[in-house]
């Protein structure tokens, strides 16, 4: 062993009720350590976490376009299963989804398209296949804000508006107020 990796013992006889350590003393220890030392833990992290792994390869080499193709395909398959063919879809999923890619930290254009993407599969599917129940409006709804809100946030409203725009007269012919309440949330932020 080399002195610095986690033994499996202790691995296997965790307390997961652990306080969290904080950036500034992992820092202070990895100060510490050697280059090579370093570099092991790197790997070990790498090899530990598909998390891990994802944001590693991603800092190595970002590319938002690609990564934000593969987040859109997960997030239309919650939505659209084979051939098309409507699904129940996971909003925890989606959601998941949607934090993970955050995690990578891509350029926020990209978030924001995959933020609205999210509700657009959602429109899609009720306006091709009809009504849905109320929850499953909600559940748009609340994306729908959080995605304006980021959207706003980021200085984005005028990229994204005509699109915003367009998904909702996608859904104006759908039931529980679904059109009001997304017209209500965009002119809560728009420019226009």
């Amino acid at each position: 062993m080399n002195g610095y990796a986690v033994s499996t013992d202790y691995q296997n006889n965790i307390n997961l009720n652990y306080t969290k350590m904080s950036k500034a003393k992992l820092k202070k220890y990895m100060s510490t350590l050697s280059k090579e030392q370093v570099v092991d833990i790197m790997l070990q992290l790498y090899d530990a976490s598909k998390e891990a792994s994802a944001w590693l390869e991603f800092y190595m080499e970002p590319n938002s376009d690609a990564e934000l193709e593969k987040y859109k395909k997960a997030i239309r398959n919650q939505f659209f299963g084979r051939n098309d063919w409507p699904k129940d879809p996971s909003f925890r999923e989606c959601n998941k989804l949607i934090t993970s890619f955050k995690k990578l930290v891509p350029d926020p254009h990209a978030i924001a398209d995959l933020m609205l993407y999210y509700v657009e599969q959602g429109c899609s599917l009720t306006a091709q296949f009809g009504d849905y129940d109320d929850p499953f409006y909600t559940a748009l709804e609340n994306n729908f804000n959080k995605a304006v809100k980021f959207i706003s946030s980021n200085g984005l409203m005028p990229e994204y508006s005509p699109r915003m725009k367009k998904m909702i007269k996608s859904v104006e012919c759908c039931g529980y107020g679904f059109p009001d309440t997304l017209w209500d949330i965009y002119y809560e932020y728009a420019e226009d």
